[in-house]
């Protein structure tokens, strides 16, 4: 792999700390700032939606731009905004602040993905994706359990002020190593048309991407909690229990993007089936304490195993001429599957059967992606067998 892949995975890092250190810090937020748990909660769902705004924005008015100076422009916004966390004097301010840093998220990922695959053989696209993905896993190994160690020994806001600092470093690491002249940038003529998006094929791509994240994060948004209140865990406890979540990442992502490079189908559908079992089974296992830490780290597995087979699969149904605007909108179904997911699993805890219900809940969500994506791939395969008639010829 190219050493320019593992620019941007330097910078996915960056951004998978700011979107996901804020769960393991809920409890610290909302003592601070005076609101519940479940209100922190929307911190992250307001995250989510921020991407999903950056998407379309952001997307279309920097489809033609040279792929370069536009993710270093990306990551400059990114640590700017993560500056305006650590000094927001309340709530809303720091939900203000977490949009606008979201607002990069989705480009960012989506120019990635496009990038990545440019740098390398078409046999390697999905592990490429896979390895600047990378990032995030990395993010959740080391950065998220050091953010949520940091920030609770010295208060959250020293944990944006740490992040700022990495987004600082992503921009050097990236000005160093992605070269000037990129072969993604031959793609630059991309649809600026949301035309693009109505397809049916992408259309049933991004519902699934929705959905099956709305089953991770209906479970990880409130992992803390699960952990500390229904598995009886220390506070103490949860950022090592955070390590094994992405221990699972790391393993399911790079299997997800190899399985993905050799039958996209098949893995697609055996990587949605995966996480639609470990989330219903997590709904018993976290009854006891050590089947819940061996459930946590399967929900990374199975839920990152799904991240490069989708983003491929997705980009599959863009065509040549709308992958960067495609992928950015997929990203922001991902994060858009985030925010629902929160809010659903809140809905659960405020006026359904409680916080323990949380995981059994998430299920139903990607078993409803995997029914979708199994009718749409076996049409797929119906239609690709059926003989393209000739055109007459004449004499």
């Amino acid at each position: 792999m190219p050493l320019a892949l593992y620019a941007l995975t330097a910078g996915a890092f960056g951004i998978g700390v700011t979107e996901f250190v804020i769960m393991g810090l809920l409890i610290d937020v909302g003592k601070d700032l005076g609101v519940s748990i479940t209100a922190a909660g929307l911190l992250i769902s307001g995250y989510a939606l921020g991407v999903v705004l950056g998407a379309p924005l952001l997307g279309i008015a920097t489809a033609r731009l040279p792929k370069k100076p536009l993710l270093l422009a990306l990551m400059v916004v990114f640590t700017l905004g993560n500056a305006a966390c650590a000094l927001a004097p309340d709530y809303w301010t720091l939900m203000a602040a977490r949009v606008v840093t979201a607002f990069a998220h989705a480009t960012f990922f989506g120019v990635g993905s496009v990038v990545a695959t440019s740098l390398v053989a078409p046999d390697k696209k999905a592990t490429a994706i896979a390895v600047m993905f990378t990032g995030l896993t990395a993010a959740t190994i080391l950065g998220v359990p050091f953010g949520t160690w940091l920030g609770q020994h010295s208060g959250w806001r020293s944990t944006f002020w740490a992040v700022t600092l990495i987004g600082i470093v992503a921009v050097v690491v990236i000005q160093l190593l992605v070269p000037k002249r990129l072969q993604a940038d031959a793609v630059a003529q991309d649809s600026v048309s949301l035309a693009i998006l109505v397809q049916p094929a992408v259309l049933v791509g991004l519902a699934v991407t929705i959905l099956s994240w709305i089953g991770v994060f209906g479970a990880f948004t409130y992992i803390a909690p699960l952990l500390t209140q229904v598995a009886g865990f220390s506070e103490a406890a949860v950022s090592p229990i955070l390590l094994v979540f992405g221990g699972g990442l790391l393993v399911g992502n790079l299997l997800g993007g190899r399985l993905a490079d050799k039958r996209l189908n098949a893995t697609v559908i055996a990587s949605l089936a995966a996480l639609a079992l470990t989330l219903a089974l997590a709904a018993f296992a976290m009854h006891q304490q050590v089947a819940a830490v061996i459930f946590v780290g399967l929900l990374g597995t199975a839920g990152f195993a799904t991240v490069a087979p989708l983003q491929l699969w997705v980009l599959g149904k863009a065509g040549e001429g709308g992958q960067s605007l495609v992928s950015s909108f997929n990203i922001a179904a991902f994060n858009l599957g985030n925010a629902l997911g929160a809010w659903l699993s809140g809905l659960v805890i405020d006026r359904g059967p409680g916080l323990a219900a949380v995981p059994l809940f998430a299920a139903i969500a990607p078993i409803l992606a995997l029914l979708i994506a199994a009718i749409a791939i076996r049409r797929e395969q119906r239609q690709a067998l059926i003989p393209v008639k000739a055109a007459p010829t004449r004499c």
